[in-house]
């Protein structure tokens, strides 16, 4: 998923009037399917073929524009067009409909510059072809990264990684690549979560390494050092950070172990992955971290995430007031497909994770929320600020409920919780 997510990991569709339905337009979304079929082919990058059954999907309608038949859908002019159903959450992801996987891509992130446009097309197709790598689509939640330690030493990676694909002198890489690994280390040590890191960047990391080497971009290291230095700018990296590392150790690895992909598994680590690639004895051995950090501008990175810490302590106040000490609707999440923008989650230890934008599909129907909600750090459910006894919409959400469901009263008073209806 690319910078709208759905988890790899209802009700009724809402019928629009005629007069109201704005029609996707066929003509630009024709044209980014045929983009990705020109790029799909390459098969030196994964051992196999990208191409495969996209959708471009118009989120506000739901209207479709795909390259391979599917139910509903409609030959026209070379595309086939239709509708999503409403239990279909819709973002930018791999997903299955009726027995096909494909790559779903919201029309409006097709933008105008052709290359983020092909870097998004096969960032997607990778997604819908990795599970065939034997490298799983998992995207846990990262609470230590929201952390002033946490956010402060990915920092001081991301600067040691630009810096080395940046480098012309290979002393001065391979230093760069040191430090960058030595901060990784020291980060993972005083963290709680070193398995959750590897695995988003397994996943989301070498989508978009995948997007970028297949995109037509001229100086690929410049750019990736040019977006690690935008990403530090972020309010949030629990579930975006790989977006930046990924692509950064992907491109080291192609320098130094350059059949890399030929061999990777989904249990690897791409920091070990190029450790072992360079070798112990070229890097120069241990990287005292304090000395490292002045390389890097750490005392003002430091700074900077000391002065985050009280807005962040003064936010995470308010979801708890608002998702756990207040009373709230509890809704049980058992076969979700979960869409939202992991540039703005809000880890919420030990209650779990507050997504502010959300849209959940499951058994019991489709839940929209604008106004945040929380997740269980399990998945176990999803947690909305209480409407009126009954309601199906609240403060920030809306929930389409199926049948067989009900809003029944909770545990606490003033609490609620959705559950079978017996």
């Amino acid at each position: 998923m690319r910078l709208l997510a759905l988890l790899a990991v209802a009700g009724t569709a809402v019928a629009l009037a005629p007069a109201a339905r704005a029609e996707i337009d066929r003509a630009a979304a024709a044209r980014a399917l045929a983009e990705a079929d020109a790029l799909c082919g390459a098969r030196d990058l994964w051992r196999r073929s990208l191409c495969g059954p996209i959708l471009i999907v118009d989120p506000a309608t739901r209207q479709v524009v795909a390259n391979r038949p599917g139910p509903g859908l409609t030959a026209a002019g070379g595309v086939f067009i239709g509708a999503l159903p409403a239990e279909l959450p819709v973002a930018n992801t791999a997903t299955d409909w009726n027995g096909r996987r494909w790559s779903m891509i919201m029309t409006g992130s097709l933008g105008d510059d052709p290359l983020d446009r092909a870097q998004l097309l096969m960032h997607e197709s990778f997604h819908r072809i990795q599970a065939e790598l034997g490298l799983p689509m998992r995207s846990p939640d990262i609470p230590y990264l929201s952390t002033t330690m946490g956010r402060a030493m990915l920092r001081l990676e991301w600067r040691a990684l630009a810096r080395a694909l940046a480098a012309e002198d290979e002393g001065a890489r391979l230093r760069a690549v040191a430090d960058a690994l030595a901060f990784r280390q020291f980060r993972r040590w005083t963290a709680d979560g070193p398995e959750a890191e590897r695995q988003l960047e397994i996943n989301e990391g070498l989508a978009e390494y995948t997007g970028l080497k297949l995109s037509g971009r001229a100086d690929k290291a410049a750019w990736v050092a040019a977006r690690l230095a935008r990403m530090e700018r972020s309010d949030s990296y629990a579930r975006s950070f790989a977006y930046g590392s990924g692509p950064a150790y992907g491109l080291l690895l192609d320098r130094y172990a350059p059949h890399w992909r030929d061999r990777i598994k989904g249990s690897d680590d791409l920091g070990l992955l190029l450790e072992r690639a360079i070798g112990a004895r070229r890097l120069g051995g241990e990287v005292d971290v304090t000395q490292a950090q002045a390389r890097y501008g750490g005392e003002g990175i430091f700074r900077e995430e000391y002065g985050r810490q009280a807005a962040r302590e003064q936010a995470a106040t308010a979801w708890t007031g608002r998702l756990v000490d207040g009373p709230v609707l509890r809704l049980p999440l058992r076969q979700a497909q979960t869409s939202f923008d992991p540039n703005a989650v809000f880890p919420l230890p030990p209650s779990g994770t507050v997504y502010p934008t959300l849209e959940v599909s499951d058994v019991w129907g489709v839940l929209k929320v604008d106004g945040g909600a929380l997740v269980a750090n399990d998945w176990s459910m999803v947690v909305v600020q209480a409407g009126a006894p009954g309601d199906v919409s609240g403060p920030g959400w809306s929930l389409q409920l199926r049948p067989g469901w009900r809003i029944a009263r909770g545990e606490r008073p003033g609490d609620f919780m959705l559950e079978p209806v017996r």
